[in-house]
């Protein structure tokens, strides 16, 4: 089954203590596998981790991984009493008494309404905690995201296949009239060679000759003979399993490379239209490939 290298997931995961995790994936073309992490700066430490499970699902394409944590509970956040900077402002009050001769009425209280005295800060969480959760919205995520990729590769492989079809439709119309493009080359020849000797004796070896020349200068059996091997080749690849997008590639950039020869040579109209016909199909090929996998 072929895939597409665009692509969607999400995934959540809940526990106990009512955390939550959400994870969201998306994907476009790309050479090669490129992964965008954006996640809470708590979680960087799972981020070697959380990269080697994208690429179990996806070996090519420029992949953004959006993490994000919810804590619904509360539980996870306390108090913290910084008794240092508690300890600085009493010295810096008791100064200010023996300075100014007041009298130094601080209560608790009011102490802790200085700033920094009482922070409110996350209270600290188990690791496997963490990664119980990521790991099972990354997991949900990355296999919605390989189901929606594997749908639009098999949309693509229809495509590809239809497009394969019109090319082999365009390719067998030009091998079945390249011989009568000859043959009509000749008639006309001799019909012109007549009228300018005025019926005299034609040189059977000369005409021959001639047509020879053109007829070597507008072969095309060999570019023939090697697009229906990159047709059928390219058909097979199509059922194979894996990334293929390379090798489509390649297959498709020869095939270019005929068509274009083949163009180039079409001195007849009506060839000369299906090898058009050819050569966009064929870019179309090159543009629908590079959205494989």
């Amino acid at each position: 089954m072929i895939k597409s290298m665009t692509g969607f997931g999400h995934g959540e995961a809940f526990n106990a203590a009512n955390q939550k995790v959400t994870v969201e994936m998306k994907a476009v073309n790309h050479r090669y596998c490129d992964v965008s992490l954006k996640l809470p700066k708590k979680f960087t430490m799972f981020e070697a981790a959380i990269r080697k499970i994208i690429k179990e699902y996806a070996s090519r394409g420029k992949i953004d991984v959006y993490i994000s944590f919810e804590d619904l509970s509360q539980t996870g956040i306390g108090l913290r009493y910084n008794q240092e900077i508690a300890r600085e402002y009493m010295d810096i009050f008791r100064k200010m008494q023996e300075e100014f001769q007041i009298e130094m009425d601080i209560t608790a209280s009011q102490m802790a309404r200085f700033p920094e005295v009482i922070s409110v800060e996350e209270k600290p969480q188990d690791e496997e905690v963490w990664w119980e959760l990521i790991e099972k919205a990354l997991r949900e995520a990355a296999e919605k995201f390989a189901a929606s990729r594997s749908v639009e590769g098999e949309n693509l492989k229809a495509d590809l296949l239809l497009k394969l079809a019109q090319m082999e439709e365009d390719v067998d119309f030009i091998e079945q009239r390249s011989p009568d493009i000859v043959k009509e080359y000749r008639a006309k020849l001799e019909e012109r060679v007549r009228e300018f000797l005025e019926d005299a004796s034609i040189e059977e070896n000369r005409i021959a000759a001639e047509v020879a020349v053109y007829a070597d200068k507008m072969a095309v059996d060999e570019e023939i003979v090697r697009l229906q091997s990159h047709i059928h080749s390219m058909k097979d690849v199509l059922e194979e399993e894996g990334s293929i997008g390379r090798k489509l590639d390649f297959m498709a950039q020869e095939m270019n490379r005929e068509a274009n020869t083949i163009l180039s040579k079409s001195s007849d109209v009506a060839l000369a239209e299906h090898a058009i016909e050819l050569k966009t199909n064929v870019e179309k090929v090159r543009e629908q490939i590079q959205n494989i996998e």
